[in-house]
């Protein structure tokens, strides 16, 4: 059976391309070493494979039940959560004062990767809930966090984020569930939301939900949203359980995928006892609560590439094992069959799902670096840089892996033929649990909006002239490099036909907005191609010093990026060209046709 991780890539990508050992170096991570970080990793794959992996198709068939009175589960789920929070991974990337193992989260998001990997359902209960906690250490008051951050941490409350409404959709401007001031300082909250991941279960003692919600006569759309902490269970000063807060479950949503991670709808306020804090300043939530959407947002691409490379694995191994057909050239019905494997076209599929989802492993990585930066670089101007890059490249990061991770699921089945859409193998599993990443945590349609719209072109363009600077030392690099020259090249006219695009549009988006953001997901796809260009590239690099270093247990690995690299810049990257002409020739195909001509 297939592993939930190829190991040795991930290594490369943490110490070969990133160099996060040299995060060790910072003051808050003076106290690890590589050794450490291994030592992380060795025990993040050991607990996913062991604790993570065996129940993920038991999870699948056997969904969350509502009775009426509460959630119902299998057990395992449970287990491996509590394995999880006993091991500290929840806790990970905080302080040591509070019992955390303060590592940089591009290590704490590498070990969280191999949870996905192995049971991505399983996983979304301590992913919301490590993203609900880092909300409320940022922006809680002591109180506060005094109350909730540490039972987070340490697993004995789980999290959610509370935003969508049935009316409102991905339109949080129009959400209308209310947050009443009361004369002791806390909130009355009332209204309904929809699609919340983890809304209720039995694995916790509490869920700390983080809900969105209007202070009334504050102002209008998106300026009035505040953010509130509003637990199942009302959590006392002492820290102990009070009664049970009007919140409560008005059913499960029944998904195509993530089967194992309740998806529901909550009824706040019901009977007009549903107790809210408000978190921060009034007014100011959407702003809080986009700390946990950007932060989720990577986690999407991230668990889009892992669902991708399961897939890929698996399909690899059926490939190698699998045989039937001869080699065009053998018409001999008594020469024994060829593994699939030697065939060009599966050859082909693979590539195609080696370079997507190790492309995509590495563009998740390099931002958890970038988060990293942001926070103990060398510098206020390196943190900034840092932050404005993160802006950029956080569409890309969600929404990049989501489209092409599946796509490398739909090859994972492929590969498998008639054996890949059955339930016997993991394959189709791994397709439905992914298909729900390009929905979550905003669409391509809004990720593409906010691209263009906004990111590329804000402050004059500001971090797409810092991008196009990393790439281009990356350019400068690869040019001395025989073999690496051409794609070097390849790059740097890609990274041309962003700027000729972006020059064409920018007036475009100041006059005529509709018109410029029409195809903005087809700009999303090619500077996204362009950035896993810039990743591919880099990973390039690596590998050729790799080769330099003659290790002879390595060169089939350090064969295989190079061609993997290859792929990329013969197959895919080609396409941006046509895709930046039909941008920049502002075609209007889709605002003429008319709703009723449908």
């Amino acid at each position: 059976m297939a592993g939930i991780i190829n190991r040795r890539d991930l290594e490369f990508q943490l110490f070969e391309v990133l160099d996060t050992e040299s995060l060790t170096a910072r003051p808050r991570y003076a106290e690890h070493s590589k050794e450490t970080f291994l030592a992380v990793l060795d025990t993040a794959e050991a607990m996913a494979t062991e604790k993570f992996a065996p129940h993920n198709h038991k999870a699948d068939a056997n969904e969350p039940t509502f009775d009426g009175r509460s959630v119902s589960m299998i057990p395992e789920v449970k287990e491996a959560l509590k394995a999880f929070s006993e091991a500290g991974f929840i806790a990970a990337a905080h302080d040591f004062e509070r019992g955390g193992m303060q590592l940089p989260v591009v290590m704490t998001q590498a070990a969280f990767s191999l949870f996905k990997s192995a049971n991505v359902g399983t996983a979304a209960y301590p992913f919301l809930t490590i993203g609900n906690a880092n909300v409320i250490h940022r922006f809680g008051s002591e109180a506060q966090k005094e109350k909730y951050l540490a039972p987070l941490l340490a697993g004995r409350f789980f999290g959610t984020m509370a935003l969508t409404e049935p009316q409102a959709g991905s339109s949080l401007s129009d959400i209308t569930t209310t947050a009443t001031p009361n004369a002791d300082g806390t909130y009355s909250l009332r209204g309904n939301k929809i699609f919340i991941s983890g809304g209720d279960h039995e694995l916790s003692e509490n869920i700390v939900h983080l809900v969105l919600a209007k202070i009334p006569g504050g102002p209008p759309g998106v300026k009035g949203i505040s953010l509130f902490i509003v637990p199942k269970f009302r959590v006392n000063d002492d820290g102990t359980l009070g009664q049970r807060n009007d919140v409560n479950l008005a059913g499960l949503i029944h998904k195509m995928g993530y089967r194992g991670t309740t998806s529901t709808m909550l009824s706040f306020g019901e009977q007009n006892q549903c107790v809210g804090e408000l978190v921060g300043e009034a007014h100011r939530g959407l702003s809080y609560m986009f700390h946990m959407m950007n932060e989720a947002r990577i986690g999407v691409g991230m668990g889009a590439v892992m669902l991708g490379y399961r897939g890929y694995l698996a399909s690899l191994d059926y490939a190698r094992e699998r045989p039937q057909g001869r080699a065009p050239n053998n018409k001999n019905p008594a020469e024994p069959q060829v593994k699939i494997i030697e065939h060009a076209d599966v050859r082909r599929m693979l590539l195609a799902q080696k370079a997507y989802v190790e492309g995509g492993y590495g563009l998740c990585l390099y931002c958890a670096r970038l988060v990293d930066e942001q926070r103990v670089g060398a510098g206020d101007t390196a943190k900034m840089e840092a932050s404005l890059l993160l802006d950029l490249l956080t569409p890309i990061a969600k929404s990049w892996p989501s489209q092409w991770c599946l796509e490398a699921n739909s090859l994972a089945i492929q590969i498998h033929g008639g054996y890949g859409y059955t339930r016997e193998y993991p394959v189709e599993q791994f397709y439905r649990d992914n298909r729900l990443n390009p929905i979550h945590e905003g669409t391509h349609g809004i990720q593409a909006l906010d691209l263009l719209g906004r990111k590329a072109v804000m402050n004059g363009g500001a971090a797409m002239k810092l991008f196009v600077r990393e790439a281009q030392q990356t350019i400068a690099e690869a040019l001395r490099d025989a073999t690496l020259a051409g794609y070097a090249a390849e790059l740097d006219a890609a990274l041309g036909d962003v700027a000729a695009t972006l020059q064409a549009l920018g007036p475009v988006l100041a006059t005529n907005p509709t018109l410029a953001l029409a195809n903005a997901v087809l700009f999303l796809e090619a500077f996204g191609h362009t950035v896993i260009a810039w990743i591919w590239l880099r990973q390039a690099l690596a590998a050729q010093r790799g080769v330099a270093d003659g290790i002879a247990a390595d060169a089939d690995f350090y064969r295989g990026k190079l061609a993997a690299c290859r792929w990329f810049y013969r197959w895919e990257l080609p396409k941006t060209r046509q895709w930046h002409e039909l941008l920049r020739s502002l075609d209007d195909t889709t605002l003429n046709m008319k709703p009723e001509s449908f």
